[in-house]
């Protein structure tokens, strides 16, 4: 036991977290902790605003399946993270955040800069703590990571007043951590496990529905073995994209409203559907017919996903990873199965539409990332934002070893660049590609400078076509081409403003220089700034 102050003890609560990096936006309020994150080993990535920070923190912690942490001060600091916190919660992703408030005996007074974050942040957080004893400050850090990296990964969220920051305590940070209102679920049921291998067993038809709980519980390869031993084809959600190879025949593509016709036709014919770590919103339920005869196996850490949105014959909760370890076992001595007539009449509904050429100076955005295919290395790392270009992406990517990290429950429009920054700090030797348009771009442009700063050499691609593409779309197809309030007249030149950063760039206007800014880009190993001039109009389905 050592005497120290809050804020030293805060550092080295983080140190026993094996946390060595993270992401923040000092001010007054969370000085005291700052000051202590100088005297220590942990490096702190500088954002240039602090939603930033808790997106950077979502790329970190979704590639290396760990809590990651960001950090803002009182009022105005903490309350720009509540995007960042939403978005990481509707996606499970394990943050802890931790936000300066005002002095303890000035809480509630509305003094400058004072805001309740823990009440403003609440419908978005697993759990969150006001840290108003110094003494609880080890319990509640080991509190709050284990919420945060265990059952349905999520953020948690610590307040730390400033005067408790300064406070001084005895420090003994805990090996352990039991909340007895707290005992997420991990083995599936035996019972339920065997009703689920005699289904998958005596299914005509079966399909894998691959989520995003596959890289949250660290299930994807698991997975594969399964789809391999009894020869099941997969589809994915959006989240799930990249848990199976996009090049192995078992993989029939994306299934939802912007999916493919392969992974409809799969949906809409199997008789037995094994639902891993995906919760199936309304944009991916909507294509499933339930029929009968149609067998439901759903698997989840979550049980309030199990059912919610498809009714489940099979439900199973638990640790994705040890539900199919479990399964794989019982499977042990089965022989390999096969379905080759199934995986036939899903072969006839593969579709493979060439992208069409589009008028002279833009180049097809379709066709602009077939050709980045070409030049990427297995381990890739590809982080879209949301809109026209997040379909774009997610329909032709192809991911044979890496990963593909969107915004898909929140659908947060400036997520690309600052999780980009995130995955790529976890993973440097990954080819790390940031891919937005103009308008979601105009949203963390700043974080350039991040990746000046820390030498963090993301690579960016910016789909230009002078328009808030999507919502562009939907008036268009829905409003009686009525457009208002998408057009981006006024957007600046964004090779000019990565001149500005000091960073390399090259603007694209067709498919001959597409090829040349592709390799340039590909090839730089600084931070890389590619503007794609694309039409104003193009259907964002594949």
């Amino acid at each position: 036991m050592e005497r120290m102050t809050v804020a030293k003890a805060m550092t080295e609560c983080l140190k026993a977290e094996g946390i060595t990096r993270l992401f923040g936006y000092p001010g007054a309020a969370i000085c005291p902790f700052y000051d202590e994150l100088y005297k220590s080993d942990i490096e702190h990535i500088l954002v240039r605003h602090e939603v930033n920070a808790g997106h950077a923190a979502s790329g970190y912690a979704r590639m290396t399946g760990k809590p990651a942490v960001c950090v803002a001060t009182s009022g105005p600091g903490a309350l720009n993270l509540i995007t960042a916190i939403a978005t990481a919660y509707m996606d499970s992703v394990p943050m802890v955040i931790i936000t300066g408030q005002v002095n303890s005996d000035q809480i509630g007074r509305d003094v400058f800069q004072e805001a309740d974050i823990t009440g403003s942040a609440e419908p978005f957080v697993k759990h969150s703590y006001l840290l108003n004893r110094p003494e609880d400050t080890a319990e509640v850090f080991k509190r709050a990571f284990y919420i945060a990296g265990t059952g349905r990964k999520g953020p948690v969220l610590i307040d730390v007043p400033c005067d408790v920051q300064k406070a001084e305590i005895d420090f003994e940070y805990p090996e352990t951590v039991e909340i007895r209102s707290y005992r997420p679920s991990s083995k599936g049921n035996g019972f339920q496990i065997k009703r689920a291998v005699t289904s998958m067993l005596e299914a005509k038809k079966p399909l894998i529905i691959a989520g995003g709980g596959l890289f949250t519980g660290n299930g994807a390869e698991l997975m594969r073995k399964l789809s391999e031993k009894l020869d099941i084809p997969v589809i994915s959600t959006l989240m799930g994209l990249g848990a199976m190879p996009t090049d192995s025949p078992l993989y029939y593509g994306m299934l939802g409203m912007h999916g493919c016709e392969a992974a409809k036709c799969a949906v809409n014919n199997c008789d037995t559907l094994i639902l891993l770590g995906a919760r199936l919103s309304d944009r991916t339920s909507s294509p499933i017919s339930r029929n009968n005869e149609l067998v439901v196996i759903h698997i989840d850490i979550d049980p309030a996903e199990i059912g919610k949105s498809v009714a489940a014959n099979v439900p199973i909760v638990g640790d994705i990873s040890i539900v199919l370890g479990q399964l794989l076992e019982q499977l042990n001595s089965v022989e390999p199965q096969q379905h080759a007539e199934w995986k036939n009449q899903l072969d006839e509904s593969r579709v493979d539409r060439e992208p069409k050429p589009v008028e002279k100076g833009f180049v097809n955005p379709k066709w602009f990332i077939r050709e980045l295919n070409k030049y990427l290395p297995n381990r890739s790392i590809a982080v879209a934002d949301v809109g026209e270009n997040q379909f774009w992406t997610a329909s032709n990517i192809e991911l044979k070893n890496g990963r593909f990290l969107t915004s898909g429950g929140m659908g947060t429009m400036g997520y690309s660049l600052p999780a980009a920054i995130g995955a790529k700090c976890a993973e440097p030797d990954a080819e790390v590609i940031a891919v937005c348009g103009d308008g979601s771009f105009q949203m963390e442009m700043p974080e350039l400078a991040t990746c000046v700063q820390h030498g963090i050499s993301v690579k960016v691609i910016v789909m230009r076509n002078r328009y808030l593409g999507m919502v562009r779309e939907h008036q268009t197809n829905f409003y009686g081409n009525r457009l208002y309030a998408v057009s981006l007249d006024g957007s600046p030149d964004y090779t000019k403003i990565a001149d500005a950063y000091g960073i390399e760039n090259m603007l694209v206007e067709s498919e001959e220089s597409a090829k040349e800014g592709i390799k340039r880009l590909i090839s730089s190993d600084k931070p890389f700034l590619l503007e794609v001039a694309v039409p104003e109009l193009i259907e964002t389905i594949l």
